[in-house]
Formats: structure tokens, C-alpha cells, sequence
């Protein structure tokens, strides 16, 4: 079987009590026929629109030889490297995909200038880059076409030859690309960003980087019927119910990597969670951790663990007390298997699982800093070149780092979570990410760790429709060296420090406690920010 679930405690339990109704509610084979009315009239709209998902195995078979024939075409150019522009569910997927194929794929999902600097000095004359953007307007990937156009024309190359774009047909990006000659492959404008690993937003990225995207696609084939069929064996519908019908409701899901072949996919599965069901004051946090994360071993009441292995077992359920969800299987299936949960999620939560009605706010509150472009705020403090600012409830009881941190905790309630947004070069400082275990050990709660921009496409929305549990700690940085954006009035580090101000006010708009603090001299200051967290 390409993919296996056990489950067992409070997941086992929800799973008796809630496949049965799914079941004669005939939602598995609601969801395959795309019925709109599963999620409620309120929904029922964009749900219409959204459900092309379910089809996209057929839908993208035949992208397979387009793709493998532009991969053979671009290698015989001397084309050897592959980058991805792309933000949220554009290159999630292409990530997993590629890294469990093990084959090189350059993800730039980040408006970070020292970031973009260091793709744009990796192998250019050997390079092509893929710009994703279902809506075709997203800033980012606006931003990596142009430094990248710019790029190529300075070394003589023509970007016609170079700049493959994935987006949705009539989208700006679509008219703007093939005016400009570039090759563009037309995505199916019925699926959503967050649920687009098996369209052309999955697989162009990695076919061209040379993983067997024929295969995903077989694998996601083989277990298509057992997600259609209206059965107490329904993967999809045991899943579902497991991560989002216990009583009381465990709205944090730890998702640990513990065995299995597949590399990277909570991140993937992350976004796909809590841009769908963080909302309405409610949701499923996805909790991405090691296995040996401390959140595994506090018993916290609120908190499902998810294992990913390489064996679940032959049993559907069983009766263990570790109250533990394991899953196994091929890439592909389980990609389509986790679309299919978190729609019957969404069903079981009340809320739409299809829009992100939060999202839009941080991006709208970045264009005005972008617009206006004012001074930024001063610091409340310097401590060891920190800059330390935050909401009046952190700062105004704070002196110096370890107290700004000490008054963040205090502001966590018991059910609450920790988020850390580092809005820092994710391939120059991979090491901050070890925050996470930390402040985890500290708080005795959740947290989760996202880099920034990247996140605010994913959790981003959680943090703002979720429940109101949250605490925010967030990284900046100032960059050593900026660089321009042609033909924009504003540079990447000017775009960055919007995206990240942005969202810290819309957070403190909904009452969230934010603390941000300003490296600015990363390589001397992290090890400042570890010795003030531990």
C-alpha cells in the first residue's frame, strides 16, 4: 500500500467517534466530485473554485514530457543549476520534491538581500530560474525576476533563454512573460497555491532540476481511489479526523520526521495546515520539530504528535496509550492524501479551508511602509548592538535583552504558543533555527520557527485568524550590503524591513505581544541572542 496511518489515545478515539458520520455524509466522494456545499454556504464560493486539486493527477500528466523535453533542451545550453523565485506553496513542494530526490534546487523564497546576493553569485552562466506565482502579482517573485533579468543581460545572456515562469493564465505575470518571450507553463487556476505540489507549480522547478516527476504523479495515482471511496479506511478521512475532531480539540500538531525517506515534508505540510484552518478564532497549529524536541516529552494535553516513518504498520488503528498518529508512504501519496485532511479538517472545524482571509492584510500593511517609506521607529534599547522594539505590554516593563524576553514569556498563556519569525538570511545563518529547541525547553509550550518573508505565506495566516494564544518573537537584521530592485523605488533591504514591520503591526493590531529584535551585526550578535534566551 503506498500509504499506511496508525493512530491511537485521543487520535483513535476521534477517529471511531468521527469517520463513521464522514462517511454517510459521503464526504470522500463529495470532495473527489468537488462539491462546494461540504464546507457550508459561507464557503461554498471559493470552494467552487477550488477543488481542481482532486484532478490534478490527470490534469498534470501531460506537463511530464513539456518539462523533461525544456530540461533536455536547457542542458544541451549549458544549462546545469535550477532557481526557483517562488514564495508559500510555489516552492514548499518543489522543495520536498527535490530533496527527497536528492537532486540540486536553488530555493530562493526571500526578499533577504545577502540571500538573493548569493544566488545571484552561484553559477549564473550556468543557470535558469523558475519564477512561481499563481496570482502573478506576488512582490517577491517580482523582485527575483527583475534583479535576475538584470542579471543575465549585464553577462550577455539573453533572459529569454533563461526565465521560465509558472502562473496562472491571465494573470499580469502571464501577459508580462510571454511579451517578453520567456517560456511560461499555465497552471490550473482551480487550485489553490497551498494545495499545488502536483500541479505545474510542483513539478516544473523539479522536473527541470531533474527529479522523476512521472513518479510522483504514479505514486499520488495509486492512491486515489482509496481516497474517493466513502470508507471507514478512507486515508484521508482518518487522518483528517485524527489531526482535527479530539475532544478536547488538540490544536497543536507536532509533525516529527522520524525515519522516513522523505526529507523536508512538515515544512511542506505546515503551510498546507495552518493557511487552511487558522482562522475564525480557530485551527490546527503545525508544530515542526526533531525527535528530540522537548515539546515531545512535556505531555501537553493540547498537543498531537504526528510521526512521519517509513513503516505505519499494517493495522489502520490500534490501541497503544501514546496517543500518536504515525504515517508512511510514498511522496506522492502522501501529498495527496494530506490535501484530502485538511479539506475534511476544515469541514470538521467549521471554517473554509480554502481561502486566507489574514494573509492579505501584512502584504497590504508592507505596501503602505513601501509607499511611504518613513523613519523607522527608534529602538526602545540597544543591548550589544540589539535593537530591541516591541509592543508597549513587552517593552515597557523591559531594561535590557534578558528582561525584553523574560516579559514576552510572561505575556503566554497556558495554551498558548511561541513564534520566532527570523527574518534573516536562512542560508548565511542556518544556526538561529536552534533557537527554536531552546525557548521551547524555556517555555515548556510550542514553538515554531519560520523564516521570514517565506512564513507569512504559510503560518502567517494562522497567527493572525487563529486563536489568540500566540507570543511573537521576531529577528531582523541589518544587512551589511543592500541591493536594488530595477526599476522599483525600493531596495530588497527596504522590502524586507517593510515585510517584517508590516507584520508586526497587523499582529499588534489583534492584540498579539510582539517582540522584534534588530541584529545589527548578525555574526557577532546571535550568539549575544543565544546567551540571552538560554
Amino acid at each position: 500500500m503506498s500509504f499506511r496511518i496508525s493512530v491511537s489515545g485521543a487520535a483513535s478515539d476521534a477517529v471511531r467517534r468521527t469517520v463513521p458520520v464522514l462517511v454517510a455524509d459521503l464526504v470522500a466522494s463529495g470532495i473527489t466530485g468537488q462539491d462546494a456545499e461540504l464546507w457550508g454556504p459561507a464557503a461554498e464560493d471559493e470552494a467552487s473554485k477550488r477543488l481542481g486539486w482532486t484532478e490534478a493527477v490527470a490534469v498534470s500528466r501531460p506537463l511530464v514530457p513539456e518539462i523533461e523535453a525544456l530540461r533536455e533542451q536547457l542542458e544541451a545550453d549549458g544549462v546545469t543549476h535550477i532557481v526557483l523565485g517562488g514564495m508559500g506553496g510555489s516552492s514548499l513542494a518543489p522543495e520536498v520534491i527535490t530533496r527527497t530526490a536528492r537532486v540540486e534546487l536553488t530555493v530562493l523564497d526571500s526578499t533577504e538581500p545577502g540571500q538573493v546576493r548569493a544566488a545571484l553569485a552561484d553559477r549564473l552562466a550556468e543557470s535558469a530560474i523558475v519564477i512561481s506565482s499563481k496570482s502573478g502579482s506576488t512582490v517577491e517573485t517580482d523582485s527575483q525576476r527583475r534583479v535576475y533579468e538584470q542579471a543575465f543581460r549585464d553577462a550577455g545572456i539573453d533572459p529569454a533563454t533563461r526565465i521560465i515562469v509558472v502562473t496562472d493564465p491571465g494573470s499580469p505575470l502571464d501577459e508580462s512573460a510571454r511579451a517578453a518571450g520567456y517560456r511560461v507553463f499555465n497552471a490550473d487556476p482551480t487550485v489553490g497555491g497551498r494545495y499545488s505540489a502536483l500541479t505545474a507549480f510542483g513539478l516544473v522547478p523539479s522536473g527541470l532540476a531533474g527529479a522523476d516527476i512521472a513518479e510522483i504523479l504514479d505514486e499520488a495515482e495509486t492512491i486515489e481511489l482509496s481516497l474517493a471511496i466513502d470508507s471507514p479506511e478512507n486515508p484521508g478521512l482518518v487522518l483528517g479526523a485524527a489531526i482535527a475532531a479530539t475532544v478536547p480539540l488538540r490544536d497543536k500538531l507536532a509533525i516529527v520526521a522520524d525515519g522516513t525517506h522523505i526529507v523536508g515534508f512538515a515544512d511542506w505540510a505546515e503551510q498546507l495546515i495552518a493557511e487552511s484552518t487558522g482562522k475564525e478564532g480557530t485551527g490546527i497549529l503545525p508544530v515542526v520539530v526533531e525527535k528530540d524536541a522537548p515539546e515531545l516529552s512535556a505531555g501537553l494535553a493540547d498537543l498531537q504528535v504526528v510521526r512521519l516513518v517509513d513503516d505505519a504498520g499494517d493495522q489502520i488503528f490500534s490501541h497503544h496509550d501514546t496517543g500518536e498518529i504515525r504515517v508512511s508512504g510514498s511522496l506522492g501519496a502522501q501529498l495527496l492524501v494530506w490535501e484530502y485532511a485538511t479539506a475534511v479538517a476544515g469541514r470538521l472545524l467549521g471554517i473554509n479551508p480554502f481561502d486566507q482571509p489574514d494573509v492579505e492584510s501584512a502584504k497590504i500593511a508592507a505596501r503602505g511602509l513601501l509607499d511611504a517609506r518613513p523613519e523607522p521607529a527608534p529602538a526602545a534599547f540597544v543591548a550589544d548592538g540589539i535593537e530591541v522594539r516591541g509592543t508597549p505590554d513587552v517593552i515597557g516593563a523591559s531594561s535590557d535583552l534578558v528582561s525584553a524576553i523574560d516579559v514576552l514569556f510572561e505575556e503566554l498563556p497556558a495554551n498558548g504558543y511561541v513564534s520566532v519569525q527570523a527574518y534573516v538570511d536562512r542560508v548565511a545563518h542556518p544556526e538561529l533555527a536552534r533557537l527554536r529547541d531552546l525557548l521551547a525547553e524555556r517555555a515548556g509550550r510550542p514553538v515554531t520557527f519560520g523564516w521570514g518573508p517565506r512564513f507569512l505565506h504559510s503560518t502567517g495566516q494562522f497567527h493572525k485568524g487563529g486563536p489568540a494564544v500566540g507570543v511573537f518573537l521576531q529577528i531582523t537584521e541589518t544587512p551589511a550590503v543592500d541591493l536594488a530592485i530595477p526599476d522599483r523605488p525600493f531596495t530588497f533591504g527596504e522590502l524586507i524591513a517593510a515585510q517584517a514591520s508590516g507584520d508586526a503591526s497587523v499582529l499588534a493590531e489583534h492584540g498579539r505581544p510582539v517582540l522584534t529584535l534588530t541584529l545589527t551585526d548578525p555574526a557577532a550578535n546571535i550568539a549575544t541572542l543565544f546567551d540571552a534566551v538560554g
